[in-house]
């Protein structure tokens, strides 16, 4: 259903090119309209083009808020040394300009104009129209409240009661944080009291919850629940899990879903459409991450990431200069006195650690790509060892060497068909966990955080790589060419975790959280949800922002990288063209709910 939708978006994204260059095309003088065709007012535009145009935008947005997020908490790579230097004021220029239409090149993919312009739009056609359109504005606003929620978490402050006023407030203020939380409460009460009686979505194509209005209140009372948690009103909190309409369940996930269209459109996930090139893969994925869960032993590595090699130049294969300078380096001393990997991760996982500015070398076909979760690429079944034993009608076997099991090539896995996790149900169990541990009671924050681990688990597992043969056999050791014996084959079926190794996984680390003093508890817990969050990380650094854990994450490669980042720089589009604003001269400055020792000093593992 949802890639049907998909496809009706881009459907709209096209009318709206046809329609734009055939107004630009007819002469004005041969249409007798009251109104340029040219200049048409917004209470002329279609509203479900403009609801599309809202959801493509805000979808935009949390691609690179996750992105941007997961690179400093070290669930992605982050490429540079120097923080300051690795996120200049042209950061977030995009995601401004598709919250306002704000920046001197418009705000791209797709989208004309940002998200407060058409949900001014929709509110001037709902005014002057018969036709209720209360699904557009509830969705709408719902999508600009979080909008603008995530600004101040990412900078601080935020524009709103002078944003979408230019003949008053050309160059508007920003208003501090707290204020925009605030209003952005407002908007969602708004919001909720447009979809409480489930509107009609007026043949709206709704990308996300496909015009469920049920759903979009659950969102509501989760966007809610995520500003309690952040700013501790732990009664408030405590309140809407009462009363229970929040996304608690998968199937209620808020979440974009791709198809695998590869042209007109390329509607893929993203990073598969980077990682699976005939040229090999194009993203590095992090050291830590993928150690951390191998050294956990968790039964969703397979899902996340895609081996191309067993082994890794030094850590289980001889260094190569050539694949992997830094595996011939003499690690750092800060590196080595806290005994962190600077390098190579064991078992082909090939990534970068967190700083590491190398050049590329000539790896595409070696490094880690993303898998089948969430990206919709393949599931790891070591077909990289040696190939696949196949049986045949008579009985007998036959050996297939493929080194690579075709490699990350177009069409490969899923074929892209994967998602960006926004608000999962197992993040808002973390959430849960978090506010168990800050009042004392780590007995619930375990058992939150494992009703959290089997909602991803579940979730990850329900992924699927058509071309993965789970009853193929594999050749698990060696194989001798020229005999064509193979030694150890074993099922690819027994590389799919069963309930008794989620079971066991969960288990250990329940009894690790147990056992630990809170230092260890607060690690366990912030490791798995930053585990969790894989692919859709936004919320992620404010969890590391409030809390300071986990303490274990690497450092960076440089020993002296500057102050670990508070919030970004103001866009420098915005700063440029509004004589308001000045930019900021560090990435130190604090979000109102960030209580904690400054920078540097916090946090511990920075």
């Amino acid at each position: 259903m949802t890639t049907v939708i998909m496809k009706r978006v881009l459907k709209y994204i096209a009318i709206f090119v046809l329609v734009g260059g055939f107004l630009n095309s007819c002469e004005t003088t041969e249409l007798d309209l009251r109104v340029s065709p040219n200049d048409l007012s917004p209470d002329q535009a279609d509203p479900n083009l403009l609801l599309t145009s809202i959801q493509l935008a805000y979808g935009t947005n949390q691609q690179v808020l996750s992105d941007r997020s997961g690179e400093l908490v070290r669930i992605d790579y982050m490429g540079g040394r120097d923080y300051f230097n690795n996120y200049p004021g042209s950061t977030l220029n995009g995601v401004w300009s598709r919250v306002y239409s704000s920046g001197g090149n418009g705000v791209g993919d797709g989208v004309s104009v940002g998200i407060l312009t058409n949900l001014q739009a929709l509110e001037a056609i709902d005014a002057n129209s018969e036709v209720g359109f209360a699904f557009h504005l509830g969705v709408a606003k719902t999508l600009y409240a979080h909008s603008l929620i995530q600004l101040v978490d990412f900078l601080g402050a935020a524009a709103f009661s002078q944003a979408g006023n230019p003949t008053d407030f050309p160059a508007p203020l920003l208003d501090n944080g707290q204020d925009v939380y605030n209003s952005a409460m407002g908007l969602l009460n708004e919001a909720e009291a447009l979809l409480a009686a489930g509107p009609s979505a007026q043949g709206a194509a709704d990308i996300f919850y496909n015009g469920d209005t049920d759903k979009w209140v659950k969102l509501i009372n989760t966007i809610r629940l995520k500003v309690y948690y952040t700013t501790g009103n732990v009664s408030a909190f405590n309140s809407v899990i009462s009363g229970g309409n929040y996304i608690s369940d998968i199937e209620d996930d808020f979440q974009i879903t791709y198809g695998t269209s590869e042209l007109q459109p390329d509607d893929r996930h993203p990073d598969y459409a980077a990682d699976y090139t005939p040229s090999g893969a194009n993203i590095y994925q992090s050291n830590w991450m993928m150690e951390t869960m191998l050294n956990n032993n968790d039964p969703r590595i397979r899902y996340y990431f895609y081996r191309q090699v067993g082994e890794t130049p030094g850590a289980d294969a001889d260094p190569n200069e050539e694949t992997l300078a830094c595996s011939l380096v003499v690690p750092p001393q800060h590196f080595q006195d806290g005994g962190y990997t600077y390098c190579a991760v064991p078992e082909g996982y090939w990534g970068r650690t967190h700083g590491n500015d190398e050049g590329t070398p000539p790896d595409n076909f070696l490094r880690t790509a993303v898998g089948v979760y969430p990206a919709g690429g393949k599931f790891d079944a070591d077909l990289f060892r040696n190939g696949t034993i196949q049986e045949q009608t008579d009985g007998t076997f036959d050996f297939e060497y493929n080194q690579n099991d075709d490699g990350v090539g177009l069409g490969q896995g899923a074929g892209g068909a994967g998602i960006e996790p926004i608000f999962l149900s197992s993040y808002v169990d973390f959430w849960r966990a978090y506010m168990a541990m800050n009042a004392g009671n780590t007995g619930d924050a375990a058992t939150f955080m494992e009703a959290g681990l089997r909602k991803s688990i579940e979730k990850v597992q329900s992924f699927v790589d058509p071309n993965f043969n789970a009853g193929a056999l594999l050749d698990s050791s060696t194989f001798d060419s020229a005999t064509g014996v193979v030694t150890d084959p074993e099922v690819a079926g027994d590389l799919v975790p069963t309930s008794t190794d989620v079971d066991d996984f969960i288990a250990g680390l329940q009894a690790a959280f147990n056992a630990g003093d809170n230092t260890a508890k607060w690690n366990i817990l912030a490791e798995q949800y930053f585990t969790t969050m894989y692919g859709g990380s936004t919320e992620a650094w404010t969890f590391y922002r409030l809390s300071g854990y986990p303490t274990t994450l690497v450092p960076n490669w440089e020993p002296n990288p500057g102050p670990f980042p508070r919030t970004f720089l103001l866009p420098q589009n915005e700063v440029i063209t509004n004589p308001n604003l000045s930019q900021k001269a560090t990435l130190t400055e604090q979000v109102f709910w960030d209580t904690n020792p400054a920078s540097p000093t916090f946090p511990v593992a920075n």
